[in-house]
């Protein structure tokens, strides 16, 4: 499938673009917001790049792809009118672009604690709340996948996921893996349809997308 990475320069982003240019059957295009960002990603492996901003239209970015992962944020600096903008606004315009070019699986990077926004994040839990229910009733065959805190440890492979996880404030999760989590989803009818948390754990990342 041709997969287009929303948020394709962050963390979690160029971890997607990397994976996916090793996986056999699927092909990276990230999506940019600088045109001085093109040359990096496409050493990683993307197999284009698309200059688009979640501020402003971007109808036309998803147009050929079979599929669509969104890892962009505002970042943590930002303030509310912001994160409302990029989390809330900028993705429900892509899961709307999505459902016109009859994109046939949406995976939504989301968070874990997000159903129930409170503290000192509040104002992003509750754009990225409304950002997954606009998924979630767009018809779009859709995956969001919400990781606790996040780590730049190596792979284990191994991960829990279920709708709801116990403890999650006591345990994290590798950047490597939700973006193998992410990937794997594209190819696991069990994984359509789903919201999930995701932490670290003993399952292999298809096992346990087959059990949940």
């Amino acid at each position: 499938m041709d997969v287009l990475v929303i948020g394709a320069n962050g963390h979690t982003g160029r971890l997607l673009v990397e994976q996916l240019a090793a996986h056999p059957e699927h092909t990276p295009h990230a999506m940019i917001r600088e045109v001085s960002q093109a040359d990096e990603l496409k050493k990683m492996g993307a197999a284009s790049t698309i200059l688009a901003d979640l501020e402003e239209n971007t109808a036309t970015a998803l147009k050929g792809m079979d599929a669509v992962m969104f890892a962009a944020g505002s970042g943590s600096s930002t303030g509310p009118e912001k994160t409302v903008s990029v989390d809330q606004q900028g993705a429900k315009k892509t899961i709307d672009a999505a459902r016109v070019q009859d994109v046939k699986h949406y995976v939504m990077l989301s968070g874990i604690g997000v159903d129930d926004p409170q503290g000192p994040i509040k104002h992003y839990a509750e754009a990225k709340l409304n950002a997954d229910k606009h998924l979630q009733s767009s018809g779009i065959p859709y995956t969001i996948v919400r990781p606790g805190r996040l780590t730049f440890e190596k792979s284990t492979g191994k991960v829990e996921l279920a709708e709801k996880l116990s403890n999650p404030e006591e345990r994290d999760i590798s950047r490597e893996d939700v973006a193998r989590t992410m990937i794997a989803a594209l190819d696991i009818e069990n994984a359509r349809g789903k919201t999930v948390e995701l932490l670290a754990g003993e399952l292999d990342i298809q096992e346990a997308w087959k059990n949940s």
